[in-house]
């Protein structure tokens, strides 16, 4: 089965498993499904809040699936999207007398050079010391999120500000809106944009050939001469400089100022956004505004009925756990390995089997 299938039919059974927990209780699913569509699609502001949701889910869910394309566990969004956020705040509040196209430009090279350099860390440990980074990237994130919170809360606060918030960023370094009075604005066009060029990358460009056979099996990579630990220390520090621009997108285009806690989950949900999608970058898309709309569309339905915004995330982590029988199940009763001949000297080299989650 393919694995969009599979992730469409783990949606499919979690929408069945919700209705029948709102008839249990008393509710129409009809009703509470009705006003979640409109909530999230009914209207032009309610399209552009979804989009607006979805824009930091594209780019911490290609983070992710580009680490997981290469065989690389990346669990360090929130941490490095943390860290890109502060660095695109202090460039756009700090880096005066630039013009528009250009400050905007050099904010989002510091966030995302320091997304790199933030999971270029757990990238050493994992090649020299042969540490797991998903060990790494988790540890990472607490160390992240709460440097980040002494940065906001002492050297950069604004003075007087009851929260630990940064002052707001020049108006040079702004992504416009796409629509009045909204949140929706042209970091998620570069989302977009950044996605259909990282599946172009991967079709027509050797390194994603590349990435793909070191995700499926590490040994064989090896064996046919590529280079693995500067291919797996490239995923992962690109993984983390596109969650750093996650943080840029959301401080450049939605706060203006980097506020302590910032990212809400955004890392976390982007890995289930990766595994949706079965790590293509195309897909990562649709699943981040399926994702925003959830959250949209939430707050329409409990207006409407007496049932929860919350029961959108009690929707998402159902999904979560059918995606991770999926793969439990994957490993259980998974194919055999890879036999590899080696054709110099006539044996059979047995390949890794490596998840390709």
């Amino acid at each position: 089965m393919k694995p969009m299938l599979r992730s469409f039919l783990a949606l499919v059974i979690t929408i069945t498993l919700v209705c029948a927990l709102m008839l249990a209780t008393g509710d129409n699913p009809i009703i509470a499904m009705r006003e979640l569509v409109i909530g999230a699609f009914g209207s032009v502001s309610n399209l552009a809040a979804t989009l607006s949701n979805a824009t930091p889910l594209i780019f911490t869910g290609l983070a992710v699936a580009v680490a997981f394309r290469a065989g690389v566990i990346n669990i360090g969004g929130e941490g490095q999207m943390a860290v890109g956020a502060i660095a695109a705040a202090l460039a756009g509040i700090y880096i005066k007398g630039l013009p528009g196209f250009l400050h905007k430009f050099v904010a989002l090279f510091v966030s995302l050079l320091f997304g790199m350099l933030w999971a270029f860390i757990p990238g050493v440990l994992m090649i020299k010391f042969n540490t797991n980074e998903t060990v790494t990237t988790i540890m990472l994130n607490y160390v992240a999120t709460l440097l980040c919170d002494y940065l906001v809360n002492y050297p950069f606060r604004k003075p007087g500000a009851p929260l630990g918030f940064t002052h707001n960023v020049l108006s040079t370094a702004r992504f416009s809106p796409l629509m009045p009075l909204t949140r929706l604005n042209t970091t998620f066009i570069l989302g977009v944009a950044i996605a259909i060029g990282l599946a172009l990358m991967y079709r027509y460009r050797s390194i994603g050939y590349e990435w793909k056979v070191l995700g499926l099996n590490r040994r064989f990579a090896k064996y046919m001469g590529f280079k693995v630990d500067r291919l797996r220390l490239l995923a992962l520090c690109l993984s983390g400089g596109l969650a750093g621009l996650g943080g840029a997108a959301v401080v450049l285009g939605i706060q203006y100022r980097y506020v302590q806690g910032l990212s809400a989950g955004y890392g976390f949900d982007g890995v289930l956004v990766s595994l949706m999608a079965a790590n293509h970058p195309v897909g990562v898309i649709l699943v981040a505004i399926l994702f925003g709309a959830l959250k949209a569309g939430g707050l329409q339905m409990e207006a409407a009925t007496s049932i929860p915004c919350e029961l959108t995330q009690v929707l998402q982590s159902v999904i979560l756990l059918f995606m991770a029988a999926q793969i439990a199940m994957r490993k259980i009763v998974g194919t055999t390995p890879t036999l590899v001949t080696d054709q110099s000297s006539g044996t059979d080299v047995k390949g890794e089997q490596v998840s390709n989650v």
